[in-house]
């Protein structure tokens, strides 16, 4: 069989969805882990190379791995990163290098090829992890971890049987405040919990950008994928090396507005202080108003709420206490008194972040019952894990069910309905929502 041959052989059960391809590199995880020595190095490939994975591809690099390939649609940001990897492990100008690929099969393809990090438009990311756990590759995938629910439980599937590592980049587990704040919940300080506050941007809209001169090097084709196709924009794809986010997560067609970039952050931290990791809300009701951009709520069995709203990160309000959390901002009340506090640091302000955390943590977690999983760097934890076989902070089944959380609720924005949800069954319950909603429409030759 002629590599092209291969390729499109592979091509065609990655996209059919089949899970009875053989692949050598697929063994069992207790056998991967004994195989793999304890100082050889990860080998690693990057889908995806704009700003966000340009970070990321600087702190693996600061870890026990090797890059020795990079794939981009977009001819620019591929040779800039491929000279990234170059420079930074020395190679000559007449050496062979990173591999840059345009077709994200290239690297899954590749059997030297251990895991591989997804940075990639959201509505990417469920066919290249499928693609990558069937062919025996450990994920690391950026948040949300799927476009859709029906993507996010074939993503939680396929890692069950394939055995597979994976880590969503939800990193805001491994940031202390977070922990703290959420052991703070789970131990009943606060007492019993009542309502959740997430502060995160509108749903998406559907796109309609006008169509603008195509950028040289990008495959336009191959960047819209599996959504309907539409003309350029420089607004979806930047032209050059930019260093913003692009704006393709505003459009439903893409991304899931900022109720899926920023409430895959807070929504996932929501999840874990009210220890629902394992399973979800049983209601999301639209808002009051018909054009409302955020009042949304998700319910939970026994009557706590999560809203969406415009406030403080997460707020867990019970009735003897709050705690108030946020990326180097931690609040915590109880009793009707300040706790600790941090919010911003000020020139005559003798104490810090970790000190308040530090406080509140000493004062009230010390013969705490449950102690929440601990990691240090969500890189780090994910490539521990890697060796370990273990499921790290962030596994399929937080990612996916925290990703779920976010389509609900961009759900009740969109349909203007109020939906049951079964999380044990994960499907809609007593008669609501259609089970359309679950997925979308793919453009061929695309499929999940």
């Amino acid at each position: 069989m002629t590599q092209q041959t291969r390729r499109k052989f592979f091509k065609s059960t990655v996209l059919s969805g089949a899970g009875a391809l053989v692949i050598p590199h697929l063994l069992p995880s207790a056998i991967w882990a004994a195989e793999t020595k304890a100082n050889s190095k990860l080998t690693m490939g990057f889908i995806g190379m704009g700003k966000q994975s340009r970070g990321l591809l600087g702190t693996f690099f600061g870890n026990e791995t090797r890059v020795v390939a990079v794939c981009d649609v977009d001819r620019t940001r591929r040779e800039d990163a491929k000279r990234k990897v170059d420079t930074h492990y020395g190679e000559s100008a007449g050496s062979a290098g990173c591999a840059a690929y345009s077709d994200f099969l290239e690297i899954i393809n590749r059997k030297d090829i251990d895991a591989v990090c997804i940075a990639t438009p959201d509505h990417w990311h469920a066919f290249i992890t499928l693609a990558a756990l069937r062919a025996g590759k450990d994920v690391y995938c950026e948040k949300p971890l799927t476009h859709n629910i029906h993507e996010a439980i074939e993503v939680m599937k396929a890692v069950t049987d394939t055995h597979r590592i994976l880590q969503t980049g939800s990193m805001q587990r491994s940031s202390s405040e977070f922990r703290v704040a959420c052991e703070l919940v789970r131990n009943g300080v606060i007492g019993t919990v009542q309502t959740v506050e997430c502060d995160f941007g509108p749903p998406p809209i559907p796109c309609d950008l006008p169509e603008e001169p195509m950028e040289p090097g990008l495959d336009w084709d191959r960047w819209v994928g599996p959504a309907p196709m539409r003309p350029y924009n420089s607004i979806l794809s930047p032209r050059g090396m930019h260093d913003t986010y692009p704006a393709w997560r505003f459009y439903e067609e893409f991304g899931g507005g900022k109720v899926c970039d920023w409430g895959a952050h807070h929504l996932d931290i929501a999840q874990w202080g009210l220890g629902m990791d394992a399973s979800g809300p049983v209601e999301a009701l639209m808002p009051a108003a018909a054009d409302a951009k955020n009042g949304a709520k998700l319910v939970y069995a026994g009557g706590v709420t999560v809203k969406h709203v415009s406030g403080f990160g997460v707020d867990f309000v019970g009735t003897e206490g709050r705690v108030r959390v946020n990326r180097g901002k931690f609040i915590f009340e109880r009793g009707g008194k300040t706790i600790a506090s941090f919010t911003k640091a000020k020139e005559d302000e003798d104490t810090n972040l970790n000190e308040q955390v530090r406080k509140a943590q000493d004062g009230y977690l010390k013969d705490a019952k449950i102690k929440l999983y601990v990691s240090r760097n969500h890189i780090s934890d994910f490539l521990d894990c890697v060796k370990s076989r273990k499921p790290p902070i962030t596994n399929e089944q937080i990612g996916g069910r925290t990703a779920i959380c976010c389509h609900l609720m961009n759900l009740t924005y969109r349909h203007r309905q109020n939906i049951h949800w079964n999380p044990a069954a994960l499907t809609f319950a007593k008669g609501s929502g259609d089970p359309k909603w679950l997925t979308r429409d793919y453009r061929n030759p695309w499929r999940v």
